[in-house]
């Protein structure tokens, strides 16, 4: 059986735009199953919304599938709901793939809270399109060349954005977790990130690198955070992912006939 992968994306471009160049590179090698997240799944963020949905609604995609293990891979605030679900079910997971999350979850460091105190002092009364351009500026060094934004009036699931991601802010405060559970985790992680990012993204490889055993850790160079998805999965990142969904499998074979 080829490996069985669920993708969480972020908060701004949908799960089929966020993965279909990884999809497409993959090709027949892996069965990608890709999640949007549940913040919209409505067209404003479900009352009293919370991390425990997403990772009630990956279960039920795991399940539907007939998924008692699989490989998860996660993008900036997917990649936030792809560790909580590690450190809380991890004996689901054969290994998880990182790409930028948007934040670690439990405590932050002193180093991290600078970091969010100023992006929220900064969004602070924003909303709609002055939101989501502060909110996209402050995650790239100074320099960074951002894409210009799609010609023509909005989407509707597009209108969604801003509403969604102050949710998921204020999700992420909220959720309670011991980043120390990160440690149970026997499965392979790959970290990635870009290093046209905050430096806050190489901080945050830092602080996984001391709680994961297995972890392996990429930077990209002329990549950031908002990059197109063909720049970000590229033949390179797809082949390396490859590289460690399957001998995730190897190893999980060799384990379960010792």
């Amino acid at each position: 059986m080829k490996p069985q992968v669920i993708c969480v994306p972020g908060s701004v471009a949908p799960a089929a735009q966020r993965y279909g160049p990884l999809i497409e590179r993959v090709g027949d090698e892996a069965e990608l199953h890709i999640k949007d997240l549940e913040v919209y799944r409505e067209a404003t963020p479900p009352a009293g919304y919370s991390i425990d949905e997403e990772l009630t609604a990956i279960d039920r995609l795991a399940d539907a599938n007939g998924l008692d293990r699989f490989h998860l891979v996660g993008y900036s605030g997917g990649g936030f709901i792809s560790l909580a679900y590690s450190g809380t079910r991890p004996q689901r997971l054969l290994s998880l793939s990182l790409f930028e999350p948007a934040q670690i979850p439990g405590k932050l460091t002193k180093e991290e809270e600078e970091f969010f105190a100023v992006l929220a002092r900064r969004l602070e009364g924003l909303q709609g399109d002055a939101f989501m351009s502060t909110f996209i500026r402050e995650q790239v060094k100074p320099g960074a060349v951002l894409p210009p934004p799609p010609a023509g009036p909005v989407p509707a699931e597009m209108q969604k954005r801003p509403a969604g991601i102050a949710a998921l802010i204020k999700a992420f405060r909220e959720f309670p977790f011991d980043r120390d559970s990160l440690r149970s985790g026997t499965f392979p992680v790959l970290y990635a990130y870009g290093d046209l990012s905050h430096q806050e993204q190489a901080l945050k490889a830092g602080i996984l690198a001391q709680l994961f055993a297995d972890i392996r850790v990429r930077r990209y160079a002329g990549v950031h955070h908002f990059v197109p998805a063909d720049q970000i999965y590229t033949a390179d990142h797809a082949a390396l992912l490859l590289d460690l969904w399957l001998s995730a499998e190897r190893s999980a074979s060799e384990l379960s006939q010792k």
